[in-house]
């Protein structure tokens, strides 16, 4: 995995703005944004990478949100592909 790309990808995704759901999975699509976006803090910050634990969380929330991306309204969901990648670039991560 390229840091390099994770740090990029999580550059854009901070200075993303939220998108306007008009469905009932926004509460737990905001869940699982805090969830992975923490766990890339902690990996950008940690010099061991993601433990054990954080890895089957992040795994779990990929397998959430794949369920709720289709579910969303088109114009919402390059925001959560995002989210997707930068979770997926975590788990391939030595």
């Amino acid at each position: 995995m390229d840091r390099k790309a994770l740090i990029k990808l999580w550059e854009a995704h901070k200075g993303a703005e939220w998108p306007r759901l008009a469905n009932c999975h926004e509460g737990p699509l905001m869940t699982l944004d805090t969830v992975i976006c923490g766990c890339v803090v902690y990996f950008l910050d940690s010099q061991e990478g993601l433990d054990e634990q954080r890895r089957a969380i992040v795994d779990d929330c990929l397998s959430d949100l794949e369920t709720l991306v289709a579910e969303i309204e088109e114009e919402c969901r390059p925001y959560f592909h995002r989210l997707r990648e930068l979770g997926t670039l975590l788990l391939i991560a030595p």
